[in-house]
């Protein structure tokens, strides 16, 4: 067959097939990111039916998938709730850095992968996953919730630390040494400053700049300027992700809504491909000598997470019922934790298996751990006859348990 027609017929059936794995993925309920990461498994080395022709063109779509990934969620919050939320959360954010870092770093010493792979796991155990739990919280009705904005604060802290993480990390698997290292942090520090500041002093001239009443035009000229910055990002190695990231925290009002519509579609269809290209990249039978430890670690991690939760909505003045929903939450790994692995994959090629393997784990139990938490935390209270009233509603607002389902059904 020839090369393009093989490149045609595997792309279109990539394409037809996460879609329909998607909308598999909607009717059950589950976010479908373990399932493209079963089918980037399935297909790639050692896999069922290994995709060849495609794997060029896939390695590229993965790519802009992490860099419209990151431009989106940019492009959700503001400068000034950025620096909100880093005035207000910042104890919880070194709380849920050392509780969830912690087991990733301790787990890669106890493998022997050394200080990289250390720096690289706690990455993968450590951040949480915005897309995933964004949908649950809406899944559940629970985005009026009291304790929804401190879930919020506690992910905004962690998303902006990966422009500090990212650098660090990428210069350290680069092997540029602690000079080296320092740099790119310094670097990355005073990216971040310095959008940060233009975008609060200047950010109606920036997004002026970018808009267009054509949403053809400003559709090339945010992404023309995404990929611009992502690319100039990676040339000084503060990561390509990071860069799209602060474009997006660049641009804000009517102009950041009009690229948020355009590019959704966009960013879901290579966001996919990336997924799927982790996959196909892992080989299926190295996992299973890998589920054991990735099992242990998502247990840990799971209770931290909950203890992360439960500390800041503490902080807030939440009420018990609220601190464990938070708790619950958190849970959920994804999208940046499998963006880590995958840039660490080339130094550290074990760690591609067990981050594979711990985030299908805790993107499945997540779900669960946001609904069933706090109920389960009060019927053992009940049980054990420290709590004898009943189970509150998953609102903070009374709601009835038929109208939370109804909700969840409904998205």
């Amino acid at each position: 067959m020839h090369d393009t027609t093989a490149l045609l017929v595997e792309l279109g059936s990539v394409i037809l097939g996460l879609g329909i794995i998607g909308r598999f993925a909607g009717r059950i309920g589950l976010s479908p990111i373990p399932l493209y990461l079963l089918a980037g498994l399935a297909f790639g080395e050692g896999g069922l039916l290994p995709l060849g022709a495609s794997e060029e063109f896939t390695a590229v779509g993965a790519e802009i998938g992490v860099i419209l990934l990151l431009l989106l969620l940019g492009l959700e919050y503001s400068a000034s709730e950025l620096v909100t939320s880093l005035k207000t959360q910042y104890p919880s954010g070194a709380v849920d850095f050392v509780l969830n870092a912690t087991p990733g770093a301790v787990a890669a010493l106890l493998l022997g992968w050394g200080p990289v792979g250390a720096v690289a796991l706690a990455g993968v155990t450590w951040i949480s996953s915005s897309g995933v739990i964004a949908k649950v919280l809406a899944d559940l009705g629970r985005l009026g919730n009291r304790e929804t904005p401190v879930i919020l604060g506690v992910l905004v802290i962690e998303d902006l630390s990966m422009a500090v993480y990212l650098p660090l990390l990428t210069a350290m698997l680069a092997g540029v040494g602690f000079a080296g290292g320092s740099i790119a942090l310094l670097i990355a520090l005073g990216t971040v400053g310095l959008v940060l500041y233009l975008a609060l002093r200047h950010g109606r001239l920036i997004s002026r700049a970018v808009s267009s009443d054509n949403p053809e035009m400003l559709l090339l000229v945010v992404l023309g300027l995404t990929v611009l910055v992502a690319g100039v990002a990676q040339q000084l190695q503060v990561s390509a992700a990071v860069g799209a990231f602060l474009v997006g925290i660049a641009l804000s009002g009517e102009v950041a809504e009009g690229a948020r519509k355009l590019l959704t579609p966009l960013r879901d269809l290579f966001a996919a491909v990336f997924f799927v290209f982790f996959g196909l990249s892992t080989n299926p039978a190295e996992i299973p000598p890998v589920l054991l430890p990735a099992a242990l670690l998502a247990v840990v991690t799971v209770f931290t997470k909950i203890g992360t939760g439960w500390y800041a909505a503490r902080r807030a003045g939440i009420g018990p019922r609220g601190r464990w929903r938070a708790g619950g939450t958190l849970v959920a790994r994804g999208e940046f934790s499998i963006v880590i692995a995958g840039l660490a994959v080339a130094t550290e090629p074990r760690i591609g298996p067990i981050a594979t393997a711990y985030v299908l784990i805790l993107v499945i139990v997540g779900p669960l751990t946001a609904r069933w938490t706090q109920p389960v935390v009060e019927r053992v209270q009940k049980w054990r006859g420290k709590d004898g009233a009943p189970a509150a509603p998953a609102g903070n607002a009374p709601v009835p348990p038929a109208r939370e389902e109804v909700s969840a059904s409904s998205e």
